[in-house]
């Protein structure tokens, strides 16, 4: 209910406490399909820093780094040895949706939209900041909003500059998806389609019992392998040996004493982490009123209508009615209908402003007086409430402390592991390793997707290593949970095997593939043998095939042994009661059906689902259309040269995180 409640354009962002650690990334964003295009990244002189103009404004690397940043902490909020490995990725997208954004807000202002000090002045105070610079309706004082700002490097004109752009942002994006509309007649094809019910006799083959009765003679697995040698070359992958030395940092933690210095400092650095904002827990009573038709007028008789059985409700929750009994029987919200009208927790911005209004005002306990929104009339009663606070640091000490110390055993490892490297690479590995007190491990030959003694899987360790020239000197790489000091010790290329060498593979493949097209065969020849015959159980029976009838399934069902019905199987919600239909194949099996019956939705059910089918319908069009619009705003900017990429300065920025200093 609560994504049903929801404005339209309402952006996805990280931000300050819990709603502001990044300004620029909207949901507009999340809509452009693929990432950044190969075109875009070739020509175009801009000055040293300047990673990209996008028509003639600067988007700069300290703007990337620090979204990239600020992206990077919301995925991964307590940190990690990983950081500086994703934060390429993360630079990479940060750079895609400034560039978006940037497209986006010029082509708005084009086009004359514009936003003003009021619509900011009533974002901040109504809308998702509001629980941030207006705690409990009350504005947090001129200073108090600087310094919060000031936190993330952001004057207030820049801060209000950003949110003015998002109010833009939101006007082009409902002015574009705002030309979507739904037929009456593709609402009820929807419907009908998503909740037809079909029933059905299946004949199933399968695979594995085909293969069992395959048993191939020597002379054919050596054509086999001889036909299909080309696919055999180099298959044995490159293999190389190691001898390491690893620090482990579970073990290390062992040692590390905490102290409150150390808590205190990591809580001074995450306390908007631990911020919670306000909320309140309400249930409600919706009764909807009409959307607009096809000529954009609302019935205006119906809406009369649906404010009488509102009030009439009204009065008997004011008349001491139970609440939970009514919303079950007549809300028309199907969500929170069957909890009793209860939608839960609910914060600032998750809702439509006026339903907002009404549930934060209310003190707790009390119901609301008619509340009059776009999707109909709502009685609010307000259950609980939470002010906005920050947990102390004696509330969230258990929760910090194996972080901290996870952190200071990382760092205690990494200068064990810097020290032991330098050693060794003066004294060799193992007189190093062997003064300092750790085993070193001598592998065998592996390949990349095999796991080193003691280690597990450890992916950074493994490029490394495959990576690294021969009578290279040793090195580190980190893993999962360890620091490894390592030396290569020989390289075995890629080979491609004898026969003898991968017999077993090659029968299994061969198996494989006569099973498969045994199978194909045999289950064309049950489907036209079936239907010359008008008889499916008959020639399942002739043909060895096992005969099953499944339940009335929906659309998005599943049925043994076909699996989901969103596949070839769907061809059964097309088929008329007697059809037979062609071989269907559903990963090791293999099937025909033949449609018993077919059982239609009630219009009962239709005048339930109807507005719920029409909401889902638009706004899967209105985000295609926004989504299309996107795409091409960009083809044209990046062919029209309005678009231009620094490549030496993307370069530099997608470098590892410890070059960037991260």
């Amino acid at each position: 209910m609560i994504r049903f409640l929801q404005t339209s354009g309402q952006t996805t962002k990280i931000i300050l406490g819990g709603v502001l650690l990044i300004i620029c990334a909207s949901m507009v964003i999340t809509l452009v399909p693929g990432g950044i295009s190969g075109e875009i990244f070739g020509g175009g002189q801009l000055r040293a820093g300047v990673v990209a103009q996008v028509a003639g404004a600067e988007i700069t690397g300290e703007e990337i780094r620090d979204t990239a940043r600020q992206m990077l902490q919301q995925q991964m909020p307590q940190g990690g040895a990983n950081m500086g490995v994703l934060l390429p990725f993360f630079t990479q997208r940060a750079a895609e949706q400034l560039i978006t954004r940037q497209a986006l807000l010029a082509e708005a202002k084009r086009m004359g939209f514009r936003s003003t000090p009021e619509e900011v002045k009533d974002e901040l105070q109504h809308g998702r900041y509001a629980a941030t610079f207006f705690p409990g309706g009350t504005f947090v004082g001129e200073q108090e909003y600087e310094d919060m700002l000031s936190r993330y490097n952001l004057t207030v004109a820049k801060f209000e500059e950003s949110v003015g752009d998002d109010i833009v942002l939101s006007k082009l994006q409902a002015f574009i998806s705002g030309s979507a509309t739904v037929s009456e007649a593709e609402v009820r094809d929807q419907f009908i389609k998503q909740n037809t019910k079909v029933k059905f006799d299946y004949a199933v083959l399968k695979q594995d019992d085909i293969k069992k009765g395959l048993h191939p003679t020597e002379e054919e697995l050596k054509a086999f392998y001889d036909s299909h040698k080309a696919s055999y070359n180099n298959s044995v992958p490159e293999k190389r040996k190691i001898k390491y030395a690893v620090i482990d940092i579970d073990k290390s933690e062992a040692g590390i004493q905490v102290t409150q210095d150390d808590l205190r400092t990591y809580y001074d650095q995450h306390r908007d982490q631990y911020k919670t904002p306000e909320q309140v827990k309400v249930s409600h009573i919706l009764i909807k009123t009409p959307t607009p038709g096809s000529d954009g007028k609302v019935d205006d008789k119906a809406v009369a209508e649906a404010q009488h059985r509102a009030e009439d409700l009204l009065k008997q929750v004011k008349g001491g009615a139970n609440f939970e009994e009514l919303a079950k029987k007549y809300s028309e919200d199907p969500g929170s209908a069957k909890q009793g009208g209860s939608l839960g927790w609910i914060g600032r911005g998750q809702t439509v402003p006026e339903f907002e209004k009404a549930a934060f005002s209310l003190p707790k306990g009390q119901i609301s007086d008619l509340v009059k929104s776009s999707y109909g009339f709502h009685i609010i009663r307000v259950d609980d409430k939470q002010e906005a606070h920050t947990k102390s640091l004696d509330e969230v000490k258990s929760e910090i402390e194996p972080i901290v110390k996870h952190q200071l055993a990382d760092q205690a490892a990494q200068k064990k592991a810097g020290a032991l490297l330098k050693q060794a690479r003066t004294e060799g590995l193992d007189a190093a390793a062997g003064a300092a007190g750790i085993p070193v491990i001598t592998s065998d030959y592996f390949s990349r997707r095999d796991l080193l003694p003691g280690l597990g899987p450890a992916s950074q360790l493994t490029d490394a290593v495959f990576a690294a020239q021969e009578k290279s000197p040793p090195d580190v790489a980190a893993t999962s949970s360890a620091i490894v000091v390592y030396q290569l010790l020989g390289i075995k290329p890629p080979s491609t095997p004898t026969f003898e060498e991968i017999h077993s593979r090659v029968e299994e493949e061969f198996k494989n593939e006569r099973s498969s097209t045994l199978l194909a065969q045999k289950i064309r020849e049950l489907s036209d043998r079936a239907k010359a015959e008008h008889d499916l159980k008959r020639a399942a029976k002739e043909l060895g095939a096992t005969m099953k009838t499944s339940d009335f399934v929906l659309p998005d069902g599943q049925v043994p042994d076909i699996g989901s019905m969103t596949g070839q199987a769907s061809v059964a919600f097309s088929m008329k009661p007697g059809e037979i239909s062609g071989p269907i194949n559903s990963g090791g099996n293999a099937v025909v059906i033949q449609l018993l019956d077919d059982e239609k939705p009630s219009d009962a059910d239709f005048a339930a689902k109807r507005d719920q089918i029409r909401d889902q319908i638009l706004q899967g069009k209105q985000q295609e259309l926004f989504g299309l619009f996107v795409s091409s705003l960009r083809d044209q900017m990046e062919k029209s040269g309005k678009i231009k990429i620094n490549q030496d300065e993307m370069k530099l920025l997608t470098r590892s995180g410890s070059e960037q200093g991260m």
